[in-house]
């Protein structure tokens, strides 16, 4: 199979399962993973990252197997402080994590990028492929429900996605600079398949895509653009996919998410059970990825899948 660069592009836990089973059969040198920053936010008076967190945290084998989210062997200290204090508790932050939101709040505030601090804390824990995420400009998604717009973390977590979605946007996408390395990967001509993870793609994909360039290098860096779909038998593997779709007036499908990516795909990859009629170069194949064995099988088909559409 041919050398250059593979370009991943991943919201959180089920985009960072497919990053991970890359980055156990690629080199770390031939591996970017282009990190959704849309569900950023600012709680307790800190940064939070929620996607390039995940990330971090799966590629570092730091990550809670059981949530998904955060880290394992976690301890819940200062959150039962903050709650006994009457602060806001409905995000949690376990004691482990806090300390990276706390280090990272501070390196923004002294001017460094999130790229730059993203960076040095995926080196100092071991993660070997790079992680930047999609702009180091600020980029919020928000959500319209019935009630009016609401942050993305407040429907997401704080009413546990109860609402009912009648719109996304993603304020401050229009100004947003695409990251430069990022850039300078697609635009360098070593890039061998550009990966779209099986994220959503409303809240996890379409952010990334929505920063102004980025999505025209990746139809014009010369290398086949994969997605893995996240429906499985008319149903998302995880998070609000489903929902959302349904109550955006679309059909829960592998198509209707093929569809939103339009003719950016050079091939797509769907499970046995949601093969239907989609207009562009199909693969058949296992995606849920249950064990790491799961994820390494799909990775490895991922790649070949997009060598043999070079």
């Amino acid at each position: 199979m041919s050398k250059g660069l593979v370009v991943a592009l991943s919201g959180g836990v089920g985009g960072a399962k497919l990053a991970l089973g890359l980055s156990r059969v690629l080199p770390a040198d031939e591996l970017l993973v282009v990190a959704n920053t849309g569900d950023d936010f600012e709680h307790l008076g800190l940064s939070i990252c929620p996607d390039i967190d995940t990330l971090t945290y799966v590629l570092a084998g730091l990550d809670n197997p059981v949530t998904g989210w955060g880290r394992r062997d976690e301890t819940w200290s200062f959150m039962e402080t903050i709650s006994a204090l009457g602060g806001e508790d409905w995000f949690r932050l376990g004691d482990r994590d806090l300390a990276l939101h706390v280090e990272r709040t501070k390196r923004l505030a002294s001017g460094q990028s999130l790229s730059q601090v993203t960076g040095d804390v995926c080196r100092r824990l071991g993660v070997g492929p790079r992680v930047l995420p999609m702009s180091d400009d600020r980029v919020r998604t928000r959500v319209r429900s019935d009630e009016g717009w609401i942050d993305f973390q407040d429907y997401f977590v704080r009413q546990q996605c109860r609402p009912v979605v009648r719109q996304l946007a993603f304020t401050g996408a229009a100004d947003a600079r695409p990251q430069p390395e990022v850039m300078a990967a697609l635009n360098g001509g070593n890039v061998r398949a550009v990966v779209i993870c099986p994220s959503n793609p409303f809240i996890s994909v379409e952010p990334i895509l929505s920063v102004p360039g980025l999505r025209a290098a990746i139809d014009n860096c010369g290398a086949p653009v994969v997605a893995v779909s996240p429906i499985v038998a008319g149903r998302a593997v995880k998070g609000p996919t489903a929902k959302m779709m349904q109550e955006l007036g679309l059909a829960v499908s592998s198509a209707t998410v093929a569809g939103r990516y339009g003719d950016l795909l050079d091939g797509y990859i769907v499970d046995a059970a949601d093969s239907g009629d989609i207009r562009t170069r199909l693969h058949v194949a296992p995606t849920l990825m249950t064990t790491l064995e799961d994820r390494e099988a799909l990775a490895r088909t991922v790649l070949a899948f997009a060598h043999s559409l070079t």
